[in-house]
């Protein structure tokens, strides 16, 4: 229809003459098409500067991830290829998924949201539908962990800068696809982590191949508290290992702190060819990537893959979101 706006890979498009006519990509201030106008990305309005080692840096800061082709898992049999993205530098806070949460169920995704421009069939279905809680009050109980080590809170508090965990995949699909996003494909956070081409053993391997570890890098085995067992204070604010533990392209937390959802459901072998590719067969679980601040060593290197059901969670599942260039 004429004067119709939508969004196209992040740029605005309105119906002109029977055909559709681009305006300037969105970035700066109002880095996010929705509905076919630049905005800020609904979980950052008003949102404080609180992340990063010296709690000055925005939690929605977003830089981008040149693409290329890659060996998944470090493997040359299974390569693959991604185009530019860009990728939230830390994963999402307690204070940005609490935007979500206050819209709710005005954030539900609709029919489509959320998906990779390249990869059909990826956007929010339907059928998902019955997997999000009814209501808010329904959806601050389904994002509470048991126990000591939910960092959700029900009003805000100390927790905002922390890591997001407890989600469930659905619910975190939801957040991205609100959020002017999407999740990233299982490829897209593999090649972010490994540095691409550099093929890195951790996100923060320099030579790639070294395998130099501590807690300067990353939270990892609940070695960050004052006890030997795992306590609430093992998780420690987003991005308060870097620069250390940044991956190639300035991102933190690749490994260690939460493990994180990507599009992909496990099915165990990998699609071959992979060009920009996603498993979107059914499955009970999908893939998790970079290990948690309770799990050990191995759980970190950028060759693992971990998977989980879909409509579950652990204390150390978050989210990070990424959006198509």
């Amino acid at each position: 229809m004429t004067e119709e706006r939508r969004c196209l890979n992040n740029t605005p498009q309105q119906c002109f003459n029977g055909g559709w006519e681009s305006s300037p990509p969105c970035g700066g201030t109002a880095p996010v098409c929705v509905a076919g106008t630049c905005v800020n990305r609904p979980s950052c309005g008003g949102l404080s500067v609180t992340c990063g080692p010296g709690g000055d840096e925005s939690c929605c800061t977003a830089w981008p991830v040149f693409g290329g082709t890659f060996n998944r898992d470090n493997n040359p049999a299974f390569p693959a290829t991604v185009d530019d993205f860009e990728m939230d530098r830390f994963e999402v806070t307690v204070g940005r998924f609490r935007r979500f949460v206050d819209a709710y169920p005005g954030s539900r995704p609709p029919r489509d949201a959320g998906a990779h421009p390249d990869i059909e069939g990826s956007g929010w279905s339907p059928d998902w539908d019955s997997a999000l809680p009814l209501d808010a009050p329904a959806l601050r109980t389904a994002i509470r962990c048991s126990g000591i080590y939910s960092t959700w809170t029900d009003t805000p508090g100390a927790n905002e800068h922390l890591a997001m965990n407890c989600v469930r995949w659905p619910i975190a699909f939801a957040f991205c696809a609100w959020d002017g996003g999407r999740l990233p494909t299982e490829a897209e956070w593999n090649y972010a982590a490994a540095g691409g081409d550099e093929q890195r053993h951790y996100p923060w391997s320099q030579p790639p191949a070294s395998t130099t570890l501590n807690t300067t890098y990353t939270t990892y085995a609940c070695l960050i508290g004052a006890s030997t067992g795992c306590e609430f204070d093992d998780m420690v604010p987003v991005g308060s290992r870097s620069p250390r533990g940044d991956g190639r392209w300035g991102h933190a937390d690749l490994a260690g702190s939460m493990a994180e959802w990507t599009l992909d459901s496990f099915l165990g072998d990998y699609l071959n060819p992979c060009v920009n590719c996603a498993q979107l067969a059914t499955a009970a679980d999908r893939s998790l990537r970079g290990g948690g601040w309770n799990e050990d060593s191995s759980r970190l290197r950028t060759l693992n893959r971990g998977h989980h059901p879909q409509n579950d969670f652990t204390r150390s599942t978050g989210i990070r979101c990424v959006r198509s260039l």
